[in-house]
């Protein structure tokens, strides 16, 4: 997992640094455009109050193949038991909203 470590082990709702936020920002960069404009979609509209646990889902989310990530954010798919945590359920439905 490519997840930035610092955020292992803090309160889930406590407020993502800027730092934190920006490594994030540069992990998310996508090379299927679609999904690129879910997630810029995402952040605009949640980084100002983003928490450590959604930055949490999100790298999660971003270990995911391009395709398995669009399948989910089209519900053609339904997130698999091993990543289905309750952070990543909260960020993908944000995602998709």
């Amino acid at each position: 997992m490519l997840a930035d470590e610092t955020l292992n082990g803090q309160d889930r709702h406590a407020p993502l640094s800027e730092r934190s936020l920006s490594k994030l920002r540069w992990r998310c960069r996508r090379g299927l455009l679609e999904n690129d404009l879910f997630i810029e979609r995402f952040f605009d509209k949640h980084a100002s109050c983003m928490t450590i646990g959604q930055a949490r889902g999100m790298y999660t989310l971003m270990d995911l193949s391009d395709n398995d990530l669009m399948d989910l954010l089209l519900r053609r798919k339904e997130l698999q038991p091993e990543i289905g945590t309750d952070e990543v359920r909260e960020v993908l439905n944000l995602l998709r909203d």
